[in-house]
């Protein structure tokens, strides 16, 4: 196999004269041996190294540092998330659509898999208009040309599953089988999605010199 000891002493024996030793060389061998495994070292570390340079291949904080070069501090690696899925996030981040009505509902679906409901006061599919699908007293909202370049979301928060290996409140006596009982905040829910994060999420993708009147709900 490429890149072994064995296959550097058969390369650097290649290169000797063929008449200058016999037929088993230990001492000739133990020699070429310690030149082959600083390259083979050395052969791992380039393999490696030329993984990393790639995001479909990185791993670890080689990952994060991708992300950190193409995207700054936009997205962090959740707590405790495998490199499969945060290079899923890198990856759809750098392809996303921006600056469009579905840039805006997509980046928040992705983010907590649910879809807002964004309102645009200059839209009539959204406002509703005489004679219609959507008029007075149906589906719909009240619109105003007074408010251009401007919308209204209603961003839902992630349906989280608790903190792992503590009890919910009033759920049940800490103890063995039972669960703990601890203190607890949001920022110990491994992947919390925050309400910070969704206001950057949008900022990310709106328009330059647009208003997201943001509401955020459960």
């Amino acid at each position: 196999m490429t890149g072994t000891p064995t296959d550097f002493i058969t390369r650097l024996k290649a290169t000797l004269p063929t008449n200058w030793f016999a037929d088993t060389t230990p001492i000739l061998d133990g020699l070429l041996a310690g030149l082959a495994n600083l390259w083979t070292s050395i052969f791992a570390l380039l393999q490696f190294t030329r993984l990393q340079t790639r995001l479909a291949t990185a791993t670890d904080g080689y990952l994060d540092a991708i992300s950190m070069d193409f995207l700054g501090a936009a997205l962090p690696r959740h707590t405790a998330e495998p490199d499969s899925a945060y290079r899923n996030r890198i990856h759809r981040e750098l392809l996303r659509e921006r600056n469009t009505r579905l840039a805006l509902s997509s980046v928040l679906t992705d983010l907590t898999g649910r879809p807002p409901v964004i309102f645009e006061p200059g839209r009539p599919a959204d406002t509703g208009a005489w004679g219609g699908p959507l008029g007075y007293g149906l589906s719909g909202g009240w619109g105003s040309l007074a408010l251009p370049f401007q919308c209204f979301v209603t961003a839902f928060r992630a349906q989280g599953s608790g903190i792992s290996l503590v009890s919910g409140w009033v759920q049940s006596a800490g103890g063995y089988g039972q669960g703990a009982l601890t203190y607890a905040s949001l920022d110990m829910i491994q992947g919390a999605i925050t309400d910070s994060d969704l206001d950057a999420a949008i900022a990310r993708v709106m328009p330059v010199s647009t208003v997201a009147w943001t509401r955020i709900s459960n």
